[in-house]
Order: C-alpha cells, then structure tokens, then sequence
C-alpha cells in the first residue's frame, strides 16, 4: 500500500473465518429493491452498443476531437497513406502476401490491413460497451444516491450508496476492465494507485471511499491485489470485482442474463459491431492511390503482378 494512505473506515467483514475478512460488507448497504424492466434494460443495451461504435469509429483513425471537413479529408488521405506504409512494412512472408494479394480488389486488402493494424483497438470496443452498461443500469437501479457520468480521467464512472441503519454514505470509484489479464502485472500498482489518488483528491467527495475495479467479463467474485514480493495489499481500499459480484451489485441482474440481453440486442436488431464499423471511402481511396502510383493495379483496381509485390516488400521497387 502506498505510504501515507490509510485504510478508509468503510464498514468491512471481521469473521477472521471468512475468505472475504477485511473487504467490504456489502451486506450493510441498501440493497437492490427493483428490477429494471427487460425492455428498458434492452434500451440500454442498444445505447452502450451504439456509444461504443461511435467511440471506436474515431479510435479506429485517432481523429481529432475538432476538425474541420477540409481538415477531416485531408486527414483521411494521410491514414490511407500511411496504411500503405503498414502494409509493405508488415507484409509477413513477402512471397506469400504476394501470392494471397493476386487478383484481389485494393479495397479488400486496404480493409484487412486496417483491422490488422487497429485490432487492439477493437479489442476496447467491448470494454466501452460494458462501461457504459453498468453506468446507466446502476443509474436506473435506483439502488445509489448518484452515479456520474463517464467522464473521469482515472474513474470510468462513480457511484454514491448510503448505508442500512446509519447516515453514513461510501463512494465507490469504478474502473472497468474486461478481463483481469487486460493489464499486465506491471500496470496493476500504477493503476490501483492512480484511481485511489483520484479517490482521495475528489474534493466533492464526502465519508469514506472505495477503489474498484469491475471485470466485466471474468468469472468469480472479488478479490485484493497483492505484491508479489511482499504479498501484502497494493491498497487494503481497492478490490477487484469479477462479474459474478460486480453486475449483481451494480444493476441486479447476473453476469449470465447481461451476457443474454446483449446477444438479443444484437441477433434481433442486427447492431454492428466495431469490426463492422465503415472505413472511410477517402482512405481506401488513397491506399488504391499509393498502389496505382508504382503500378501495382490493373484497370479494375486488382492486384495483377505478384513478382512486383515481391519487390516492393523485399525493398527493390
């Protein structure tokens, strides 16, 4: 735990028998008294789907917040540009990308090594998706005093819950992960303190606070982070809520029936994923613009030469 921050006075399990001694007694809390309906629940499903498409359109190209058309047009020929680049320097076996690009349209190629080239950037598409779901279904549960919006820099989303039989009130600050492994081992002591520092600078806040970090898609319950050397807590005020503990107590619905309210939305309504997000005609068009500017292409836009593709990925075009 870092020095100087002591264990907040959040009312926490004492039975030394139990293998949740020292963590939160949730049991002390107001609980869930409403479920929200299906069909609300599935309004909400589809908002965190769209919100996450839209957030991964302009990840996918890292455009600028504000930018003008012109701006936005000329940026689109400088990602075509540079995704021809992404190609020739990442072409793998130079004789098999050859052969696997004879006959094909540029745009197909352009396509798949844009994916490529973003996967990990798709792979967060979820991750906003079950943000944002767990923000407006704790918000709707009536369970907390209030929930923010998803606008903190360290905290995706903070949640204010009073307590059964007293006044008091804890504020919980919510990151959501996908999967524990999300980060590496190295990441884990910057981040718990980062969240926690957010946690104790929160100059709104009033009481006692809590860290979490919500897994989203991650059987189990909760459990501490623990140094591997020492094996003492990285902070004994942040737990690790795996989806078993973590959606029950932010929406009341299991992990299992939110894993079935998205896949419903998506059979029934058809939601595009972000792997189906559209990639801007401009920067197709100006990866197709590098390939016919060394003569790669025939008249229909199709690869037509492997020998020359060779040379372009062996450095002799």
């Amino acid at each position: 735990m870092a020095k100087g921050i002591r264990a907040q006075s959040y009312i926490r399990i004492e039975d030394e028998n139990d293998r949740y001694c020292g963590f939160l007694d949730d049991s002390l809390l107001v609980p869930h008294n409403k479920r929200i309906d299906h069909n609300v629940l599935k309004s909400l499903v589809i908002s965190a789907i769209d919100y996450a498409n839209k957030k991964s359109s302009r990840q996918l190209l890292e455009i600028p917040e504000e930018i003008s058309n012109d701006k936005l047009e000329a940026f689109y020929k400088k990602k075509g540009k540079d995704l021809f680049k992404y190609f020739v320097r990442y072409c793998g076996d130079p004789a098999s990308t050859a052969f696997d690009c004879l006959n094909k349209h540029y745009a197909q190629i352009a396509k798949e090594n844009f994916r490529n080239n973003t996967l990990q950037k798709e792979r967060m598409n979820s991750g906003w998706r079950y943000q944002h779901l767990a923000k407006d279904t704790a918000r709707l549960s009536e369970r907390f005093d209030t929930i923010s919006d998803l606008n903190s820099k360290e905290a995706d989303f903070n949640a204010i819950i009073s307590y059964k039989d007293t006044f008091d009130k804890l504020s919980i600050y919510v990151s959501v992960k996908n999967r524990s492994n999300t980060m590496g081992g190295q990441d884990w002591p910057k981040a718990i303190y980062a969240l926690e520092a957010a946690a104790i600078n929160d100059k709104n806040r009033n009481g006692s606070y809590i860290c979490v970090f919500g897994i989203a898609m991650e059987k189990g319950t909760r459990y501490i982070k623990k140094s591997k050397e020492t094996k003492q807590p990285l902070s004994v005020n942040t737990e690790v809520w795996l989806s078993d503990f973590f959606w029950p107590f932010f929406s009341n619905f299991s992990y299992n029936e939110i894993s079935k309210a998205v896949l419903q939305v998506l059979v029934e309504d058809g939601r595009l994923s972000s792997l189906d997000a559209e990639i801007p005609t401009s920067v197709i068009e100006s990866f197709g613009d590098e390939c016919r500017s060394l003569n790669l292409l025939d008249n229909d836009g199709k690869f037509n030469n492997a020998q020359i593709l060779v040379d372009l990925f062996t450095g002799n075009l």
